[in-house]
């Protein structure tokens, strides 16, 4: 039980750590469309960028993959770019398969590339443990919780400017898109891979 709850607040604390805020900002980014009604729809994007965050986490703490860090800080910025300008240049009225499913494939995808981010560290949590599976999953639900407790503080930030300020949903997506690019855009420009 006592390794349950320690991976439990690991992957909690990965996800709540200031210092890991590009986590926190992708989340925005990727939940940012969605509101307190499409509850489901964005609890099952978080969960896929869960699952791609978990399948690179077990690949790597398995020695499948290795990718230097230098590459991954550096996509890491460009999946939250991505997103953020994905978020507004789309109409949010226009409905088609293709953006209906490419949030989820941006989620997972990108999930994969954020899960690259951590695995040193993952990998130095586990140490020489044989069995890596079952605390990858107690991590994975920390990281899920978490993820859950963000985009729903997400949805309240949004829904009171709705109902306050009468902020209409769009420029909530074209503001708060900005806002995160504008973070991200310096952190991109000042990676090493320049």
């Amino acid at each position: 039980m006592n390794d349950f709850i320690f991976f439990l607040n690991e992957g909690i604390n990965h996800v709540l750590d200031i210092n890991a805020y590009d986590h926190v900002l992708f989340l925005i980014a990727l939940a940012v469309i969605y509101s307190f009604k499409e509850w489901k729809k964005a609890v099952s994007l978080i969960t896929l960028f869960t699952v791609g965050h978990t399948v690179t986490l077990l690949l790597a703490a398995y020695q499948v993959v290795a990718f230097p860090s230098e590459v991954i800080e550096f996509l890491i910025p460009v999946t939250i770019l991505i997103t953020c300008i994905f978020n507004i240049t789309q109409k949010r009225k226009e409905k088609s398969f293709v953006k209906e499913n490419l949030n989820l494939i941006f989620a997972f995808f990108f999930g994969l590339i954020h899960g690259l981010g951590f695995s040193s560290y993952f990998k130095m949590l586990i140490g020489s443990t044989e069995n890596k599976f079952v605390p990858l999953l107690e991590f994975a639900l920390g990281i899920e919780f978490a993820q859950i407790i963000i985009i729903f503080a997400i949805f309240s930030i949004e829904a009171a400017l709705s109902r306050y300020a009468k902020l209409p949903k769009r420029e909530w997506i074209l503001i708060t898109s900005s806002m995160v690019a504008g973070v991200v855009f310096p952190i991109l420009m000042e990676n090493k891979i320049w």
